[in-house]
């Protein structure tokens, strides 16, 4: 079963090469990152660790039990006890279930972990994959919006029923 890990320098090569073999693939149902993004990518990977030290962020990757990178998963904006939910699982890992359960484990963390009581999330109207993720993992319909002018639908899960209870 695929691991998650929180986001370290070590992972700056895996991670990029992930972005660039499926940039396409996500392309085509989330706005593109743009060619400066790969230009550059070390700043910017080191810019995530700064706000993860910060705790503005959690980023985490997804890995196989062979090391491959095989997705993310990101909390970012943690403010109020809430934070925005991001994921992006490579095309080769796709339909497996991968990205139901990264995201599981990422609301679990979510609650018992980083302390938030709430996650919001948004995907576009044309992904039905990732809405079929955040239904299996809770996350109730907002409503629906304009994402670089394309349709989106934005979720929110609140967090409270994974938090261990108290026994009297």
């Amino acid at each position: 079963m695929p691991t998650l890990e929180l986001l370290r320098p070590d992972h700056a090569e895996a991670l990029l090469a992930f972005e660039r073999a499926n940039r396409a693939h996500f392309a085509r149902s989330v706005p593109d990152r743009g060619d400066a993004y790969f230009a550059e990518f070390p700043a910017r990977h080191a810019a995530l660790l700064a706000e993860q030290t910060r705790g503005t962020c959690r980023f985490h990757v997804v890995r196989d039990a062979d090391g491959e990178l095989l997705g993310r998963v990101n909390l970012v904006d943690l403010a109020e006890g809430g934070a925005e939910l991001g994921y992006r699982i490579a095309e080769s890992a796709t339909g497996r279930g991968i990205a139901s359960a990264a995201v599981a484990e990422v609301c679990r963390l979510a609650a018992t972990v980083y302390g938030l009581d709430f996650l919001t999330a948004a995907t576009t109207l044309d992904n039905p994959a990732s809405q079929a993720v955040l239904a299996r993992n809770d996350f109730q319909l907002r409503h629906e919006f304009r994402l670089d002018d394309r349709a989106a639908l934005a979720y929110r899960r609140d967090l409270a029923d994974l938090r261990p209870t108290l026994l009297a």
